[in-house]
């Protein structure tokens, strides 16, 4: 049997490595077009901030030592032009020289991967305006930094790689302006998470625009104007392009094969095309979304690692399936993560699922125990069945550890009481008695049990100011003088003093309860309800509806929480 990949990377190198494990006897060919088969993709933008220091590192695996562990013929430089599925042939163009030749195959595997998107803006051609795919990318943004006077950066794009990017440029000593077109950076979380994310970019020396409507790229002297919408002009000695990435399947296209949403590659179960002899895996194929069932493109290296084993094991006879992807992702911001996993609100209503959904705030682990940091918990969860969809996490420590628990528990299609029985494990430099996950798990479980009823951040502004209701803020007074009200209607009486004042409070009236978390304002409304008021609590608190509401800055100082040098970045 001989089986042609073409694309190495994640997909195609894990494909041809299976292969081999399971047929000692195959001609395994990959055909790579770059000069790298297997290389740490993720770990790009941590070269040209310097944090990653020997290029070798990025290497994963060379052609050279393909041959020799694996047998398989690495073929770097080698683009694939077009495929004849007739034939089974593809044809093939060296770059080296520019001979072509054709080769044949009984199977072929297509690992293109993605590439990025390019705006088609006046003077994105420019030499000085970057994008950072491969590893060769990664070489031209270090050595332009290495041999020129880089004082400013900007980045268009608040994706994964455009925010890994603007912290590295700042890293290696670059001020730097990202701008994104929408209200948002990280599009796999809600706007109301991202608010947070968007307070500390700034608090770390980011200068972020958001709703910055790029136009082009014009010289300007020994750097660039970064032209937007309304004619203002963002001076720049290096611009990098992060807008996204759309799947490379012109390949597929020529050849006739079926496409799915986004110019995806349409593929089975199996990992297998609608021609049976080709196989398609990683960035450029079309997934099923674990959660909602949804068509999706979803460019992950995990998925497409998995893809790859699964494509390698139908070929050889072992009927493996892949059941889909939830998108389970994490990025490192300096010293902030965020992480999600499954559906957030817009996938959700975009799939007509119906959710509710919890804010909760939690410490990384035990407050005594020095060097604890809260995250910010939001859940979805199906309301009928307590069913977990999603979630979304933005805090310091321990935030992976929480995210790869839900995504298990998405996985396993695991409910909000069974997240309260979850046995997760406990010392206080790790971690609580009661976890975050559990946490999450008995909010969930007190809201649908109707214990009490909640409110959100953006209904606050909508809350009549007639008289008819109360908005009631059980925070200390020092913490209202520091913090300021809601509103400048809501009435302050600290947690610990509401039972001797539950006078003062009209029961006719509902009362909308806030606390700095939320923690306190359902021990208040657990209060208020047994004594007869009907009562709603702020879900995630005075601190998420901040984030929100106003501009305000990050809790924690970027002096100690951001990871720049003294003097970087400014």
């Amino acid at each position: 049997m001989k089986v042609v990949i073409i694309g190495g990377v994640a997909g195609g190198a894990t494909a041809a490595a299976r292969l081999r494990r399971l047929d000692e006897e195959a001609e395994i060919i990959i055909l790579e077009r770059t000069g790298y088969v297997s290389y740490a993709n993720c770990g790009l933008p941590y070269f040209v901030g310097g944090v990653i220091t020997d290029r070798d590192e990025l290497t994963l695996q060379t052609p050279e030592g393909f041959r020799r562990r694996f047998g398989i013929d690495v073929r770097v430089g080698h683009e694939a032009l077009e495929i004849n599925p007739a034939e089974h042939t593809v044809e093939v163009r060296s770059l080296a020289d520019g001979s072509t030749y054709t080769e044949s195959y009984d199977k072929l595997i297509l690992s293109p991967g993605a590439r990025p998107v390019m705006p088609g803006l006046p003077g994105e051609d420019d030499p000085r305006v970057f994008t950072l795919r491969t590893v060769e990318d990664t070489f031209r943004i270090r050595d332009y930094l290495d041999t020129h006077p880089v004082r400013r950066a900007v980045v268009v794009g608040g994706g994964f790689i455009g925010l890994e990017a603007a912290e590295n440029l700042l890293h290696a000593g670059v001020a730097t302006t990202l701008l994104q077109k929408g209200n948002q950076v990280l599009p796999p979380l809600d706007a109301d998470m991202a608010a947070e994310v968007h307070a500390y970019l700034r608090g770390c020396g980011v200068e972020l625009r958001l709703g910055a409507h790029v136009t082009g790229f014009v010289p300007d002297g020994e750097g660039l104007s970064v032209t937007l919408e309304g004619g203002e002009a963002v001076p720049a000695d290096l611009v990098l392009l992060g807008i996204g990435v759309m799947p490379e399947s012109e390949l597929a296209r020529s050849a006739g094969l079926a496409l799915g949403v986004k110019g995806t590659i349409a593929v089975d179960e199996h990992m297998r095309t609608s021609c049976p002899d080709i196989y398609a895996v990683g960035d450029a194929v079309e997934v099923r979304h674990f959660v909602s069932g949804a068509k999706s493109h979803i460019a992950l290296a995990g998925p497409a690692n998995k893809q790859g084993r699964i494509a390698a094991d139908h070929i050889c006879g072992i009927p493996s399936t892949f059941t889909g992807s939830q998108g389970t992702s994490v990025i490192k911001l300096f010293d902030m993560t965020a992480a999600s996993t499954g559906l957030n609100e817009k996938t959700a209503r975009a799939a007509g699922v119906d959710y509710s959904k919890a804010v909760t705030y939690s410490a990384s682990h035990a407050t005594y125990y020095p060097g604890a940091h809260n995250m910010t918990v939001k859940t979805l969860y199906d309301p009928a069945t307590g069913r977990i969809l999603g979630a979304q996490i933005v805090g310091f420590d321990g935030v992976d550890k929480r995210m790869d628990v839900l995504a298990a528990a998405i996985r396993a299609g695991l409910t909000a009481a069974d997240l309260t029985e979850l046995d997760l494990a406990y010392a206080p430099p790790y971690g609580s008695a009661k976890d975050p996950v559990n946490m999450a798990g008995y909010v969930i479980e007190n809201l649908r049990a109707g214990r009490v009823e909640q409110h959100h951040w953006d209904e606050v502004a909508g809350l009549p100011a007639d008289g008819s209701v109360v908005l009631l803020d059980v925070r200390t007074p020092g913490e209202v003088r520091r913090q300021g009200l809601l509103r400048p209607d809501a009435v302050n009486i600290p947690l610990d003093e509401l039972r001797n004042r539950l006078g003062e409070l009209d029961p006719a009236k509902k009362i909308y309860v806030n606390c700095f978390s939320g923690l306190r304002s359902y021990l208040a409304c657990r209060i208020l309800s047994q004594h007869g008021y009907r009562c709603s609590n702020l879900a995630g608190g005075w601190r998420f509806w901040s984030y929100n509401a106003t501009d305000r800055a990050h809790d924690a100082a970027p002096t100690h929480l951001c990871g720049i040098p003294t003097g970087q970045g400014k």
